[in-house]
């Protein structure tokens, strides 16, 4: 049998059709636009992802030469945080969804800190006031749309992340569509307890959000309903994770201390505590792992960045340093170092560790001396410092050593900064042999529910290393590197002020 996982990213949408060893038969893949109306704004077309949805789940089942009859269930996962509210009625967005990265709603964070602190919902939810969480930016919605807030408290829109937005259409949409989420995304709203696993009813008054417009938290493996109107009609959707707790699982890091790091449009490094819920006291995110069925949920420490692969698509769009994203490691190996260069890339502020709205992105340490290749190799060494400070931050947490670290994401084809990861870290970097791990762990999540696989033991059996990058340099050079580093960063604090 097959399991077909549908990857709702931030740049592009993908379903992946998996066989029950967990290898790859066939993919279908579209981007959709990044919409930039205002600088700190990012939006993306609801609609245009929906589009692009039903096409790619067609376009790889017919090119993995299977129908429905082949298919044992579908998993979701998606780019966490980032909101669609739409007319449950007619089942168009109000607005475009509001991306994760978006920064329009500082001025309501930081009113809300005002009275207790950026971490004042901290010991409910596990998260700082961040403009990168959910519940913001459905107020700001609610506010700035005509009539918006009036329909959603009559019941007349729905909120949802983009696993819910598509699970509502890909299970008939205004005609009986399932409107609800996972535990893992709902868990990123900065609405959910994270201890009752449902929305809070202090929390939805705060942010003034309508009970009425949330969805159903389930588990992440379950029967949620079946597909209609595409080519996998009655086949059941039964799975839903957020894109890095799907990493996460795809990594089978199932139990406490287990990790990985997903290199993406930002990077995120996930950290299983098991049973336990870590109140991180080093600007870490508590969060929810992933919870099967009625099982206990499981719980873990997340370390956020926010650019990573966005840096070297800047290169590529904004600066014209390369014309694809690939060459970045090229022009990077054509310099021995980084000839005294650093890019901090703050583009958004600065996620974990630091979570510092006020920070902006910079170019520092150029002479005359500096050329493009400088400026590329410190774009992927700036990928592994910020890495290598979350990662300090998580054993700050635990007092849990870290081993080795396992990677996955777009950029581990990138040998250059895996090798530069390794060097930074002092660790080995691992590699699995199926990279694909955010789709594969919906796909995991999918099959389990419906009995595909019969235990989190058989899904362990079929992890594999593909490569495996060690340190090349001495611990004096590593420190060396890691203050010029942390002195560069604290160049880009408090360039955004009040006026």
């Amino acid at each position: 049998m097959h399991i077909v996982a549908i990857d709702q990213g931030t740049t592009s949408t993908r379903a992946i059709v998996f066989d029950d060893k967990g290898a790859i038969v066939a993919t279908g893949q579209r981007e959709h636009e990044q919409i930039f109306p205002e600088a700190g704004w990012v939006e993306h077309d609801a609609t245009e992802i929906w589009t692009n949805t039903q096409a790619v789940i067609d376009s790889a089942v017919h090119n993995a030469g299977v129908t429905a009859s082949d298919v044992a269930a579908i998993g979701i996962t998606n780019q966490r945080e980032t909101v669609v509210v739409w007319d449950r009625t007619s089942g168009e967005p109000v607005y475009n969804a509001i991306v994760w990265q978006d920064t329009r709603t500082q001025s309501l964070i930081d009113e809300l800190a005002a009275d207790g602190g950026v971490r004042r919902f901290a010991e409910t939810t596990g998260l700082p006031l961040a403009t990168y969480f959910s519940a913001s930016k459905i107020a700001w919605i609610l506010d700035n749309v005509d009539g918006a807030r009036e329909r959603a408290e009559e019941g007349e829109l729905l909120f949802g992340t983009p696993d819910t937005w598509i699970l509502w259409n890909l299970t008939g949409g205004r005609d009986g569509g399932v409107h609800a989420t996972d535990v893992t995304n709902a868990s990123r709203t900065l609405l959910m307890d994270l201890r009752t696993l449902d929305w809070d009813e202090e929390l939805l008054k705060a942010f003034g959000v309508p009970r009425a417009m949330l969805p159903a938290i389930l588990s992440s493996s379950e029967v949620y309903g079946e597909a209609v109107g595409t080519s996998l009609d009655g086949i059941p959707i039964a799975g839903i994770l957020g894109d890095q707790q799907a990493a996460t699982f795809g990594q089978v890091a199932f139990e406490r201390g287990e990790s990985k790091n997903t290199y993406g449009t930002g990077n995120f490094l996930i950290v299983n505590t098991g049973d336990e819920i870590v109140d991180s006291e080093n600007g870490l995110i508590t969060t929810v792992a992933y919870r099967l069925g009625d099982a206990a949920p499981k719980y873990a420490l997340e370390g956020s960045i926010a650019v990573t692969g966005s840096l070297v698509q800047w290169l590529r769009d904004n600066l014209g340093l390369i014309k694809d994203s690939p060459e970045v490691e090229e022009l990077a190996l054509s310099v021995e170092d980084n000839g005294g260069v650093y890019i901090v890339p703050a583009f958004s502020g600065l996620f974990a560790p630091y979570w510092r709205p006020d920070a902006r992105g910079a170019i520092l340490g150029l002479t005359r001396f500096a050329n493009k290749g400088h400026i590329a190799r410190a774009a992927l060494e700036a990928v592994a410092f910020q890495t290598r400070e979350v990662l300090d931050a998580v054993g700050a947490d635990t007092n849990v050593p870290l081993e080795e670290l396992r990677v996955d994401g777009g950029m581990v084809g990138n040998s250059a900064l895996m090798q530069f990861q390794a060097d930074v870290l002092g660790v080995p970097v691992i590699r699995p042999a199926i990279i694909e791990t955010t789709a594969l762990g919906a796909a995991y999540a999918a099959g389990l529910a419906v009995g595909v696989w019969a235990d989190l033991d058989e899904l362990r059996a079929m992890w594999h290393e593909d490569e495996r990058w060690t340190p090349q340099i001495d611990e004096t050079e590593r420190e060396c590197r890691l203050a010029r580093w942390r002195k560069a960063v604290t160049r880009t604090f408090d360039w955004v002020d009040e006026d």
